[in-house]
């Protein structure tokens, strides 16, 4: 199947969802959390929030932010899927903070806890600092789990945490946390992703087009402010947007995109692939 790379003069697709550190834009709101997440991991801190909008961005910030901790800061875990009961959490957890295979699924929770303390001691007397990244945390209900996490900051050596643990989710993230405040208090640094503004929008298209080789404007001026209320912003529906402009404009060989055009093709994705 033909792609639509070489027709617009592209290197790669530059609207991809993944987390490809090259096609981050530094927003503003992107920007202050980056600084906010590096404090908290750099300074030891126990914990920290990182939250926002369905596709705002966080997976590729997270990503961001790994490339630019130093080396100590290991081992980065990095859990996607974390609504499990609580031993199983740290069963997997203990596995990857203590480089070993999986832990017993009936070993109790204790055991599980004193082999992360003795792993994350050993760490820190090795000039390292653990940071533990629980994606999509808003899925957690159960108190348990979050109980379990809670009990994790209490490791500490040579006077500072263990382990930084950072979790990322949707906005409600904020609401469940509020109905546990022993574990809210202790993630000390809190950031919440704002969508793009309309000035924003058309940067990150255009930036994105930039990283993927383009080498001429593609999109019209009134085509990106089209875009940002089509979108309000929202980061993964301008991809998604500007993804399926860019493929049926090479169909229809367009010169470049109008804002009439990708109002037609975000009526037609609307209409064929709702939200």
């Amino acid at each position: 199947m033909l792609m639509y790379e070489s027709y617009w003069q592209l290197n790669t697709r530059p609207f991809e969802n993944g987390g490809d550190p090259a096609f981050y834009y530094p927003g503003e709101s992107q920007q202050a959390a980056l600084l906010k997440l590096r404090y908290a991991i750099e300074n030891q801190r126990g914990g920290a929030i990182l939250a926002g909008p369905p596709g705002s961005g966080k997976t590729l910030l997270v990503g961001m932010l790994r490339t630019m901790l130093p080396e100590r800061f290991s081992p980065l875990v990095h859990l996607v899927f974390p609504q499990m009961p609580a031993e199983e959490l740290l069963a997997w957890l203990a596995a990857e903070v203590c480089g070993t295979g999986a832990g017993a699924p009936t070993e109790p929770i204790h055991q599980t806890l004193r082999r992360v303390e003795r792993s994350l001691a050993e760490n820190t007397d090795r000039g390292c600092h653990a940071v533990v990244v629980i994606d999509e945390a808003h899925l957690i209900d159960d108190p348990g789990t979050l109980e379990a996490l809670r009990l994790l900051l209490n490791f500490e050596s040579q006077g500072r945490p263990g382990l930084t643990l950072l979790l990322v989710g949707q906005v409600k993230l904020l609401t469940t946390l509020d109905r546990m405040p022993q574990l809210e208090e202790r993630l000390g640094v809190k950031c919440l992703l704002r969508p793009f503004s309309e000035i924003e929008t058309a940067a990150y298209v255009e930036h994105r087009l930039r990283v993927a080789g383009a080498a001429r404007p593609v999109f019209e001026p009134e085509a990106l402010t089209a875009l940002y209320h089509l979108t309000h912003g929202i980061a993964r529906r301008i991809n998604r947007l500007c993804d399926l402009a860019l493929l049926i404009g090479f169909a229809e060989e367009r010169q470049s995109i109008s804002a009439a055009q990708l109002e037609a093709v975000s009526e037609e994705l609307v209409a064929i692939a709702p939200e």
